[in-house]
């Protein structure tokens, strides 16, 4: 029996992938929200399958690198077909585009599994449910877009659509990942806005389609540099963040994560504890002075890779700078901080680096670290209580003898 946070997750993500697939069977059987044109369908089909072939590569790179909350821009065909299509047809849309994506793009991506793909689908589904049926019920489904009433329907189509959205996607965010935070929940106030004119040119798509339909096309270009543009965005984020050495966080980035969890582990009062450790790679000096700084680089991107290796999942791994790392162990105990500290020590231990260099190949074993770990609330009430602990604890491990672990 699933328990916990996972449990919750699971429960919800099920409930609303069969409310989704109920609602979707019921309509259909029911003819509710009118007669189908099939053109509309295969034509929006199309149009979102044509769409993520041409920016494939892109959606690919931004999912490799989104946290999340993400802008998935097919939204625009969804709005295009709330307007045009019955509720459970505008369902369907979604689940064939969802599909595509997946077996083109998501599925090549370790942070897109399928039991999140699924609960996706299902978001999307009971989203472009909701604003269907809403105008159905006002009677404003099937207005003609270029009328007055038209725009209302469009209007109210994109709001019901985002609400509705961005509350199934936010509570199953919190459910994952017990994040709280408005930005965790439902991004950032650009975030949106960018949402916002994902939406504003799918109203033109539909417009464009009952009017002139050819126009349809002048769509796809801004959608493609809108898409490009949030490629650009994400790059430049994660460059902010990024030590180019060892393509961990930098200590802004890992400031910034702690400073989350600290957060967090104060709202969540004594259940909250976590913990850093302080690492520092013993005699890094005598690399660099022996086979030189660029050979130093390629080793302490290989330790980079033992200690990320040697935590757990959920663990975030700094570079401090110099050969100094870091780590921050959320939601863990006092009995587990030296356990994982350990892990790291001995994996460091075991690396035997291999190089080539213009000259030959280069071994470089015989590697160690010194580590110090202190533990909020134990070492104290603030972050920096916690940081200066650990520093404390690694110069002693370092007075010790090094190649020990430190408290």
């Amino acid at each position: 029996m699933w328990t916990g946070a996972k449990g919750r997750w699971i429960t919800y993500a099920l409930c609303c992938e069969l409310a989704a697939v109920a609602a979707t069977g019921v309509a259909l059987a029911t003819g509710f929200g009118g007669p189908v044109r099939p053109i509309w369908f295969a034509v929006l089909v199309a149009l979102g399958v044509a769409q993520a072939e041409m920016s494939r590569r892109i959606e690919r790179l931004r999912r490799w690198m989104s946290g999340q909350t993400h802008i998935n821009v097919t939204s625009v065909w969804y709005l295009a077909g709330v307007v045009l299509l019955p509720p459970a047809w505008v369902a369907l849309l979604a689940v064939v585009l969802y599909t595509h994506l997946w077996v083109r793009v998501w599925r090549q991506v370790r942070t897109r599994p399928a039991h999140r793909f699924v609960a996706s689908t299902a978001w999307a589904m009971l989203s472009c449910f909701a604003a269907s049926s809403v105008l159905t019920l006002t009677g404003l489904h099937g207005t003609p877009v270029q009328t007055p009433r038209g725009l209302v329907a469009l209007c109210l189509a994109a709001v019901v659509f985002e609400l509705v959205n961005a509350g199934l996607v936010a509570a199953g965010i919190y459910l994952y990942t017990s994040q709280r935070s408005a930005a965790d929940l439902v991004g950032t106030w650009e975030d949106n806005a960018f949402e916002v004119a994902t939406l504003c040119l799918g109203g033109l798509a539909a417009l464009a389609l009952v009017e002139q339909p050819v126009l349809v096309v002048f769509v796809i270009a801004p959608l493609l540099l809108l898409h490009r543009y949030l490629l650009l965005k994400q790059q430049l984020q994660v460059a902010a963040v990024t030590d180019e050495k060892t393509g961990l966080l930098n200590t802004a980035g890992w400031h910034e994560s702690a400073v989350r969890e600290h957060a967090r582990a104060l709202r969540r009062g004594a259940v909250g504890g976590f913990a850093v450790l302080m690492i520092d790679l013993d005699h890094f000096k005598r690399i660099n002075d022996t086979y030189g700084h660029l050979t130093g680089d390629d080793v302490l991107a290989a330790v980079a890779v033992a200690i990320s290796g040697a935590v757990r999942q959920g663990d975030t791994v700094g570079r401090f700078g110099g050969e100094e790392f870091v780590v921050l162990l959320p939601g863990i105990g006092r009995a587990d901080v030296l356990g994982i500290a350990e892990r790291v020590r001995v994996a460091v231990g075991e690396l035997n680096v291999v190089i080539s260099t213009g000259g030959g190949t280069v071994r470089v074993g015989g590697l160690s670290v010194s580590i110090g770990v202190a533990r909020f609330p134990d070492a104290g009430p603030v972050l920096d209580d916690v940081l200066r602990s650990a520093d404390a604890a690694l110069y002693r491990a370092k007075d010790a003898g090094r190649n020990r672990v430190a408290v």
